[in-house]
């Protein structure tokens, strides 16, 4: 009979974010060698930042259309530290402070407007007389 797996926080192994921020985001850039990972975890209080850098020419391709690549990144990167019990932050450096930019990483979602309704037949106008 199966065992039931032990609950995440209770794994004495932390995630290795680093080494997944660095696998998630080395395929974008021209010059894998310029990214710099910097990886803190405070256990205490169950977080962890990850620091990135890399070439400025890059960035376009790390942060892709309306920030969908690092959006991606960062979700990915939240959900492992989920799963060990933990919340996770990411800083691209050069950037600034997340949300906070005129070229955006993240956009907020923007709420659904209602579907556009055709104007259906034009109304009759009044001829001049």
């Amino acid at each position: 009979m199966l065992e039931p797996a032990p609950h995440p926080s209770s794994q004495a192994a932390t995630p290795d974010y680093g080494g997944l921020v660095q696998f998630l985001v080395k395929p974008f850039l021209e010059q894998p060698d310029s990214l710099r990972v910097d990886c803190e975890v405070s256990h205490g209080k169950a977080k962890v930042w990850v620091r990135v850098a890399f070439e400025g020419a890059d960035k376009g391709r790390v942060f892709g259309r309306g920030g969908r690549n690092i959006q991606a990144i960062r979700t990915v990167l939240e959900a492992a530290a989920h799963a060990a019990g933990y919340s996770a932050h990411l800083d691209v450096y050069g950037s600034q402070p997340h949300g906070r930019q005129e070229d955006t990483e993240h956009e907020p979602p923007r709420e659904k407007s209602s579907p556009r309704r055709s104007p259906g037949p034009p109304s009759p106008r009044p001829r001049p007389q």
